[in-house]
């Protein structure tokens, strides 16, 4: 086998996919493309910012696109390729594409809410808090993987303690970003320019800031960045979205699609020969098949986050209902391929060492390469976009994580705030309570966390189509097509957390247990399992249960 013929497989499945599959369910659930969105409605320049098409689905696509399609499939590389490959195709198509749009979906059709406030319109106040507090603890698991990855990435130092040219010249690049993208959103949000005038704008941007971090690289210790992306995290969660992500991710979009695009392209010039097996065994160093392979490639396949995405910032901003099969299937659908191309570079002949964005990286700008870009000049500029895959993730999981919080202390409708809700309500309160939790967990390093965050992840896109099952029967939409998903992800995922909780416990008998790193993991996983079961039992009850009612019938309370 070789990787020419596994990139043409993927590109006429997932074109096929969102032209047959995607066009049905928008079709078989209807929308309103003369209806004023939510965006429209409560603008409020913070979370509610109406934005074009292409904008949205830069958002959607930078913040979903993290460490998952690179990180997860370069490791779950050791099962076998065939397995990994056809999990990428099939949990893209009809579990994870199918989960963003339908979350994106059903919050745009009510008001823009988040998950939570969701099932607590659909199924009760106790599923609400119950589902926030899952989320919330789940964002803290995330934004501690993805800063470490960060972190190590940006390391400006070998083992051996020489300089690490590359991961400092991505990181100056990613620096320069931040306050470039505010500059832009300053300009976008005073000059309105046309798209094109916009495009032009962004590709001046970006090649100067590549320009820029290239020539003053930034040399700091892993342990130096972590505090930095903290600090970003912290800066990205109180910033009005159109100040800062918005901008950000339309500018980083760009550079993860010219990513994506050349190693497509590398692939198809130089063909490599798939070198690794096609199937190893149902269990590989201690790991069963079942169910790791399935935690382990998450964001390439399905991942409870992008959920949170398309309901918690991407339902604000679309403008228009037609937006949202491409907002929110499409860029589900472009995140496979790069888990395709991930795979591909992982069980090709060509493999580096280091951390999985290090070997993406060193690979796909080996390929530019070919074209005369010098190697330190291309694996810096691939450097820089991996890691702004995990950037645009980690900024909207700590926006996200701080929404989660805050609503958690929602009163319902009559009933006024408590005095602790109106503290942890604060954006700055909600915003430190988290990044400092996501810190302690941040030390054990990304290789402890990943486990724990890939059943979290999955476990949470369970509960999401439990979920949104509930609000298509509510509504009187059919959604047999989210059965199969949500309860196989759900069978997974218990499954997975039950073998993490089984090694932490080891840890304690054998003497290797530290409380602020695997205690801390050990009650996080316990109390997601016993979140996981009550919010499913809620919403179990009203999907089985339940009759269909007018409330939001076909849409027409948002509309």
């Amino acid at each position: 086998m070789n990787g020419l013929t596994l990139v043409v497989i993927s590109l006429i499945v997932l074109i096929a996919a969102y032209l047959l599959y995607g066009r049905w369910l928008v079709k078989t659930w209807g929308i309103d493309e003369t209806a004023r969105t939510p965006a429209y409605r409560f603008e409020d320049g913070q979370d509610f910012a109406p934005a074009s098409r292409f904008t949205v689905f830069a958002h959607q696509f930078t913040s979903i696109t993290g460490a998952g399609p690179v990180t997860g499939p370069i490791i779950a590389a050791m099962f076998g390729w065939v397995p990994a490959f056809l999990w990428l195709l099939i949990g893209g198509v009809f579990f994870g594409a199918v989960q963003d749009f339908t979350a994106l979906y059903a919050s745009v059709k009510n008001d823009g809410k988040s998950m939570g406030l969701l099932i607590e319109r659909y199924v009760g106040r106790t599923g609400r808090r119950l589902f926030l507090l899952f989320s919330w603890l789940f964002t803290l698991l995330v934004i501690a993987a993805f800063a470490d990855i960060i972190a190590n990435t940006f390391n400006g130092f070998n083992k051996d303690g020489a300089q690490n040219t590359p991961g400092a010249a991505a990181a100056s690049i990613s620096m320069i970003y931040i306050f470039i993208a505010m500059a832009f959103g300053f300009f976008i949000r005073r000059a309105n320019p046309s798209e094109g005038k916009k495009l032009f704008i962004a590709v001046i941007l970006i090649i100067a800031m590549l320009a820029g971090g290239i020539a003053m690289p930034i040399y700091l210790s892993a342990a130096q960045w972590r505090y930095v992306v903290f600090a970003y995290c912290f800066i990205a969660s109180v910033l009005p979205m159109w100040l800062l992500m918005q901008p950000r991710d339309y500018l980083s979009s760009f550079l993860l699609l010219g990513m994506i695009a050349g190693g497509v392209l590398g692939v198809v010039i130089t063909n490599p020969v798939i070198e690794a097996p096609a199937f190893v065994n149902f269990s590989v160093n201690n790991q069963p098949l079942f169910p790791i392979l399935f935690i382990t490639i998450a964001c390439g396949a399905i991942s409870g986050f992008h959920s949170l995405v398309s309901s918690g910032t991407s339902s604000k901003s679309i403008s228009n209902e037609r937006d949202m099969l491409t907002v929110g299937y499409g860029a589900m659908l472009v995140e496979v391929m790069l888990g395709v191309v991930s795979l591909i570079i992982a069980c090709s002949a060509a493999k580096l060492s280091g951390t999985p964005f290090q070997i993406f990286a060193g690979t796909v700008g080996g390929f530019f390469n070919m074209f005369g870009l010098p190697q330190n000049i291309s694996v810096a500029i691939m450097t820089m976009c991996v890691s702004a895959l995990a950037m645009t993730t980690i900024d909207s999981v700590a926006r996200i994580g701080r929404m989660s919080l805050q609503e958690l202390f929602v009163p319902s409708e009559g009933q006024e705030m408590s005095a602790l809700g109106k503290v942890l309500s604060n954006n700055y309160i909600a915003t430190a309570l988290t990044l400092v939790l996501a810190y302690a967990l941040c030390l054990a390093g990304y290789a402890s966390i990943w486990p724990l965050f890939g059943a979290a992840n999955q476990l949470l896109a369970a509960l999401v189509l439990v979920s949104l099952s509930v609000f298509l029967k509510m509504t009187g939409r059919k959604g047999w097509m989210l059965y199969v998903p949500m309860t196989f992800m759900f069978i997974v995922t218990m499954s997975a957390l039950l073998i993490s909780v089984y090694n932490i416990i080891m840890k304690l008998v054998n003497n290797n247990f530290v409380f602020m790193v695997d205690g801390l993991q050990l009650i996080i996983a316990l109390a997601l399992m016993t979140l996981a079961v009550l919010v499913v039992s809620h919403c179990g009850r009203e999907l089985v249960y339940g009759k269909p009612h007018d409330k939001n019938m076909a849409g027409a309370a948002a509309d």
